[in-house]
């Protein structure tokens, strides 16, 4: 009787035990780090020395620091200009891409192709190489009649280079674009040519509005990764010259991995998290001016 009253609980609960795994490693490695960072971010945690001092000390530091301050307004600078220009390069490629193009399918693996070889040292240190004073875009630019240009050595020449880099990375963005672009009706382009509607009127007329809920998504995800964005400043510019690269996932980085200030970099990951939060709860708030569905009720 015991052993099938231990088989009854096991079948009936059979769900719990293939999901605990899961909610292990969800307590573990989620929810557990989420509430310590917290708890963190109100002492001076030294990863030696252990909680010394509790408060809101780091909190204080973080809006009278002036390095802290200078890596929010270049993380702002950096997500400010990337999201766009990748949002715009992405979507163009993908609605040239939707044409009917001899060896298409080629060009389209070709696009996507640096989104997953984007993120390794190998294309950081091919990046620096091509931006250096004897590189590819150097080379270029004496070529049309221009003088060489020290990427490297100014602020906004650096900031270009890395935005340049996470723009070049578009792929995933429009292979998700392009996807929009197939459900699109092939009907409403013919009705609108009836009507005398050329490319460009049928572009923002009936392309954009049937996929604004994609670009409703691809803003969000690229809006979080770019305010999160770590590989293409640390390999290829190191946060130079003198911090005008450094955004605030490096300066965590460092607080915590080169000082030991676990405290302070808890904090600055949590002024970040509360940043990207409110700015994808004013999105989520303001889609409901400019983002089209087709049924009504998903508003």
């Amino acid at each position: 009787m015991k052993s099938k009253g231990i088989r009854k609980f096991l079948a009936d609960n059979a769900g719990f035990f293939f999901v605990l795994p899961w909610l292990i490693g969800f307590i573990l490695f989620k929810v557990y780090p989420f509430a310590s960072s917290l708890y963190y971010s109100f002492t001076n945690y030294d990863l030696f020395n252990g909680v010394t001092k509790t408060g809101i000390m780091n909190y204080n530091k973080i809006f009278t620091d002036s390095d802290i301050r200078r890596a929010f307004i270049v993380t702002f600078k950096y997500a400010i200009f990337d999201v766009p220009l990748k949002l715009t390069f992405a979507l163009f490629i993908a609605y040239i891409l939707n044409f009917k193009l001899k060896g298409v399918n080629f060009f389209r693996t070709a696009y996507y192709i640096p989104s997953i070889l984007g993120g390794s040292i190998a294309i950081a240190i091919l990046w620096r190489a091509v931006f250096n004073t004897d590189g590819l875009i150097n080379a270029v630019v004496v070529a049309l009649g221009g003088e060489k240009i020290n990427w490297m050595a100014s602020a906004n020449g650096a900031l270009f280079v890395i935005i340049m880099l996470r723009v070049w990375q578009f792929g995933s963005a429009m292979v998700i674009f392009l996807a929009a672009l197939k459900g699109v009706s092939e009907d409403l382009y013919e009705a609108a040519s009836i009507d005398g509607a050329g490319k460009w009127t049928q572009f923002f007329k009936i392309t954009v509005p049937l996929i604004t809920p994609v670009i409703f998504y691809n803003l969000i995800t690229q809006l979080c990764q770019a305010f999160q964005e770590f590989n293409g400043p640390f390999l290829v510019t190191k946060g130079g010259p003198n911090g005008a690269t450094t955004l605030i996932s490096i300066l965590i980085y460092n607080n915590a991995f080169l000082r030991h200030k676990m405290g302070i970099a808890s904090a600055q990951a949590w002024i970040l998290f509360l940043i990207v939060m409110t700015f994808t709860a004013v999105a989520f708030v303001s889609q409901k001016k400019w983002v089209y569905y087709s049924d009504e009720d998903g508003r």
